[in-house]
């Protein structure tokens, strides 16, 4: 399979991570892939129809076909949501078709599809022109403070939030509530690190884990992997390095 990963249009890097791109060669075997949670969702073409990937809490299967395209774009997490309209945790652990979100806005985007439109530029303008506004400073704050090890709770005192208040806009922006969104987070920042060779030891101590068997138990939990396999691509085939894995 091949895969590549561009920059987002300018107007959209406050929002995207990267636009992606995904195929397998025609004539070759079908390919299973379980792609890794990383807090992030995104809008995907995956050759028939425009998708809503929600946050994964697991490895999330995804079979693709020879001689398919599929592209998509990344939105950092708590981002699309916002746009949308939608609460993340309506689409948690789910391939949502956009028609069921957004069907107008769905329809015009697959007739410029069919029609032979590149699936990044459909997918950019349909980023521009879906209803909601863009999250606000406070839940980009909660996420950053959550990624950078925070806990729920000096988080949320943080931010001037009490704890309740605090689970119901994670939930709503991140699909996950604080202390799973600071677990997801922190499993991708363990991944980057396995993905670039570090030993499991020190992935697990730059990452935030107590120890590398708690490195090991989140890995196993979350991958269906264990941290050799992953660094050693063992469990793997194209690292994403801007933080959706998939394994082979």
């Amino acid at each position: 399979m091949t895969y590549r990963e561009s920059p987002a249009p300018p107007h959209l890097r406050a929002e995207v991570e990267c636009v992606w791109a995904a195929r397998v060669a025609p004539g070759m075997p079908a390919q299973l892939q379980d792609v890794l949670p990383d807090g992030c969702m995104d809008l995907v073409w995956n050759g028939s129809e425009l998708l809503v990937a929600g946050p994964d809490t697991a490895p999330h299967q995804v079979r693709r076909e020879p001689g398919v395209a599929s592209a998509g774009l990344r939105f950092a997490p708590g981002r699309l949501p916002a746009l949308l309209g939608v609460p993340a945790a309506v689409v948690r652990d789910q391939r949502v078709p956009l028609a069921e979100l957004h069907p107008t806005l769905a329809r015009s985007a697959t007739a410029r599809l069919e029609l032979g439109v590149r699936p990044a530029v459909v997918l950019a303008d349909l980023a521009t022109t879906l209803p909601g506004v863009p999250a606000g400073p406070a839940l980009r704050a909660a996420a950053a403070y959550l990624g950078s090890g925070a806990s729920a709770a000096a988080t949320a005192q943080r931010l001037g939030w009490t704890t309740r208040t605090m689970h119901r806009r994670c939930l709503d922006a991140f699909g996950y509530g604080p202390a799973v969104l600071r677990r997801v987070l922190r499993f991708r920042r363990a991944l980057a690190l396995l993905y670039d060779g570090v030993p499991p030891a020190e992935a697990a101590a730059l990452a935030g884990y107590a120890d590398q068997p708690h490195l090991s138990r989140e890995v196993r939990t979350l991958a269906a992997a264990s941290p050799a396999q992953l660094g050693s691509g063992a469990k793997r085939s194209t690292p994403f390095p801007s933080g959706s894995f998939t394994t082979a």
